[in-house]
């Protein structure tokens, strides 16, 4: 058969990008325009923590994530403790309130997606589900944005958004290559939901434990 009457190959979802870690900090700093500051006293859908909180895990992730990327350490997170020496040591001004709070959102996502951009692909660190490259980590701060983010929206209005179609495609294919095949025949974002634990589907259980696959393929 000549060349011409090739079927073309199937595109997959692409890499994960800096733009993508962008354009997740946005989607949440967007979301939490409008809200009043009371409401980020709410539990933020099925974690431990308020809404507030939730989104403060989510900057002190990104923040780490860049740690790592501009740092390489092999062997262990960098070693950084908070004042009373807990490890979560982003904190946002309270009386900032969610203006101030999407605005760190934004600079968060700004900071790791610049350390991805800046290391090559080889580049590797350590992070404790496989020593991961810099699209990795960018991989990983999106999921975190977005899963979180969808905890944090559903808390402020009762109601689970759906997810970033595209983001969602990216990171499962990058951060989630075991998934059977019902969640695989699901929408994007519904199986990224269910992969991270916060939803079931027929023949599909709610995780109670899950993580994802950090290393390089």
């Amino acid at each position: 058969m000549s060349a011409q009457h090739l079927a073309p190959a199937a595109q997959g979802p692409g890499r994960v990008t800096p733009d993508d870690v962008r354009t997740a900090a946005r989607w949440l700093a967007d979301g939490l325009a409008g809200h009043p500051d009371a409401a980020f006293d709410a539990q933020a859908g099925p974690v431990r923590w308020s809404c507030w909180a939730t989104v403060e895990h989510v900057v002190d992730d990104l923040l780490a994530y860049a740690l790592q990327v501009a740092g390489l350490p092999l062997l262990d997170y960098l070693p950084l403790a908070g004042p009373r020496g807990e490890d979560e040591i982003a904190h946002v001004k309270r009386e900032a309130g969610p203006a101030g709070l999407a605005e760190v959102v934004v600079a968060g996502g700004e900071l790791l997606a610049a350390q991805v951009a800046a290391r090559p692909a080889t580049a590797r660190a350590y992070h404790p589900y496989g020593l991961s490259d810099p699209e990795g980590f960018a991989a990983m701060g999106v999921v975190e944005i977005l899963v979180h983010g969808r905890d944090v929206f559903e808390g402020l209005t009762g109601e689970a958004p759906a997810l970033p179609a595209e983001l969602s495609a990216r990171v499962l294919a990058r951060l989630f290559p075991d998934l059977p095949a019902g969640a695989l025949d699901l929408p994007a974002d519904e199986a990224l939901a269910w992969a991270t634990g916060r939803s079931e589907r027929p023949g599909l259980p709610r995780r109670t434990r899950w993580r994802w696959d950090a290393t390089v393929r």
